[in-house]
C-alpha cells in the first residue's frame, strides 16, 4: 500500500513538473523572440528557438509520460508505453535538426555581423538561467528513473549554462562592440545542444529498436539462472524496453530431467524475483529438460 501510494506522489509530482516547465519556457521563450527582433541578437532569437524545441519536447514527454499509464487493449498488449521511448527518440531528432538551422545562420552573420545591445542580451539570459535552472530542479529527483525524464532534465540544464554563457558575451558585447561575439555564442550553443543530446540520441534509438537496456547485462543473468539449483541451461534468450521504465525477458529455461511441477513452479518463480531485483519486471520462461533438447536434434548443440 506505502509503495503504491510513494508511486502515485512521484508520478503526480513529475506530472506537475512538467507542466511548470512548459508554462515557465513558454514565456521565456516569447520574451527571447520579442527581445531578440527588437535588439536584433540572433544569439537570443536561435537560443529561442532551441528553447521552443524543448517545450515542444517538454510537451511530448508529457504526453509519453502520460500514455504509458494507459492501459493494454486487444490491439496494443502493452498499451502505449513504447511511446516514452519513441517519443524521446523524436525530441532528440528533432534536437539535432535545429543544430543545423542555428548553426547556418551563425555563419551568415560571422560574415556580416550586426549591431546589437549587448547588455539587453545580458539581461534576458538571466531571467533564462533561472527559469531552467528552477525547472529542471524539479526533474532532479527522477532523473536517472526515466529516459524521458533524464531528456527533459538535461535540456533544460544545457539551457541554463546556453543562458549563462549569453550572460556574459552580451557584457563582452556591450563593452568591447565586437558583434560577431553574437554569431560564436549561437555557434557554441549549437556545440552544446550536440553534445547534451548525442547519448541520448544513441540511448533512444538502440531502445527503439528493442535493444538490450543499458543497465542489463545478459551474461550476468545467464550465469544467475545457471547457477540455480535445478537448472541446466537457458538458452534464445531476449530483453528488451517495454517503456523508458519496464523491461521484459523470453527465454528457454533447461531443468534438470524428472523435476516435479511444484519444484519447477518454485524454481520459476525464483527467477522472476532475481530478474525484479536486476529491473525486470516482465519474464516469460518456457520449460526445457535435456530430453526435450534432444528431441530436438539439440544434443550436439547443448
Amino acid at each position: 500500500m506505502g509503495n503504491n501510494h510513494s508511486t502515485s506522489s512521484a508520478a503526480k509530482n513529475t506530472n506537475l513538473a512538467f507542466v511548470i516547465g512548459i508554462v515557465l519556457n513558454l514565456v521565456y521563450v516569447l520574451l527571447q523572440i520579442i527581445v531578440g527582433l527588437k535588439v536584433n541578437s540572433l544569439s537570443l532569437l536561435s537560443d529561442a528557438g532551441h528553447n521552443f524545441l524543448d517545450v515542444s519536447g517538454l510537451a511530448f514527454s508529457l504526453l509519453a509520460f502520460r500514455l504509458t499509464k494507459s492501459k493494454a487493449t486487444k490491439r496494443l498488449t502493452y498499451g502505449y508505453k513504447k511511446s516514452s521511448i519513441l517519443i524521446a527518440l523524436l525530441n532528440t531528432v528533432i534536437l539535432l535538426l535545429s543544430i543545423g538551422a542555428i548553426g547556418y545562420e551563425a555563419l551568415l552573420r560571422f560574415k556580416n555581423p550586426e549591431p546589437l545591445d549587448g547588455i539587453t542580451v545580458a539581461w534576458i539570459a538571466l531571467i533564462g538561467i533561472f527559469i531552467n535552472g528552477i525547472s529542471a530542479l524539479f526533474f532532479f529527483k527522477e532523473k536517472d528513473k526515466d529516459i524521458n525524464i533524464k531528456s527533459a532534465f538535461l535540456h533544460l540544464l544545457s539551457d541554463a549554462v546556453i543562458s549563462l554563457g549569453l550572460v556574459v558575451g552580451g557584457v563582452i558585447i556591450y563593452y568591447t562592440h565586437y558583434y560577431w561575439v553574437d554569431s560564436l555564442l549561437s555557434t557554441l550553443i549549437c556545440l552544446v545542444i550536440l553534445w547534451s543530446t548525442w547519448n541520448l540520441l544513441k540511448s533512444s534509438l538502440h531502445l527503439s529498436l528493442d535493444g538490450v537496456p543499458d543497465d542489463i547485462e545478459l551474461d550476468e543473468i545467464k550465469s544467475m539462472i545457471r547457477s540455480m539449483e535445478g537448472v541446466e541451461d537457458l538458452h534464445h534468450i531476449h530483453v528488451w524496453a517495454i517503456s523508458t521504465k519496464e523491461n521484459a525477458l523470453t527465454g528457454h529455461l533447461v531443468v534438470t530431467e524428472n523435476l516435479s511441477v511444484d519444484r519447477i513452479n518454485t524454481i520459476r518463480r525464483e527467477i522472476r524475483k532475481r530478474l525484479l531485483d536486476l529491473n525486470i519486471s516482465h519474464a516469460t520462461l518456457e520449460i526445457e529438460t535435456v530430453n526435450d533438447l534432444c528431441d530436438k536434434e539439440h544434443c550436439d548443440s547443448y
